[in-house]
């Protein structure tokens, strides 16, 4: 009898499941109902060829239910046909995007909240973090944050702190 090694060749194709094939192309799918609920500044981000392009407008225009499902089918078809990495990439870079631009705005809040809670203590350390900030001014805004709670005044000087700190960070 041969050997165990002997019973596949190396020239084999990879036989991939269906169930394997369907959640490759409900994915793909799903990547293209992703595209068509893009804001048309970002969709002209992402680099596509044509006949997707155009199969994505056709969707975006479309109001009955059951239209919109059979173009949004026919998207995943197309993007069967093609290399769907760039398009999965750029999707990525949009959505990390927007988490880093969340992630910087909490902690320039928190930099606020320690500036109103600790005073000079974190002043320090955020002057250390961005030198070139004007120190005066924001202590004078500081004292004002904190007078304006003390009255229970809106919190005007608290958002200006936020706006310099946004100003600093860019």
């Amino acid at each position: 009898m041969n050997d165990e090694n002997d019973l596949y060749d190396d020239d084999e194709e990879i036989i991939i499941s269906k169930s394997q094939l369907k959640r490759e192309s409900n994915a793909l799918q799903e990547m293209g109902e992703e595209l068509v609920g893009l804001p048309a500044s970002k969709l002209a981000k992402i680099p596509m060829p044509d006949e997707l392009a155009d199969a994505v407008a056709l969707a975006r225009k479309i109001k009955a239910r059951g239209g919109l499902k059979r173009q949004l089918q026919y998207i995943g078809k197309v993007m069967r046909s093609i290399d769907a990495a760039p398009i999965e990439q750029a999707l990525n870079e949009l959505k990390n995007a927007a988490g880093k631009a969340a992630a910087k705005f909490h902690r320039l809040e928190q930099w606020r909240d320690r500036l109103l809670d600790e005073g000079d203590a974190a002043l320090g350390e955020l002057l250390e973090e961005f030198p070139h900030a004007d120190r005066q001014h924001l202590r004078q805004l500081i004292r004002n944050a904190q007078q304006e709670a003390a009255k229970n005044k809106p919190p005007k000087s608290a958002r200006e702190i936020f706006r310099y700190l946004r100003e600093l960070g860019e």
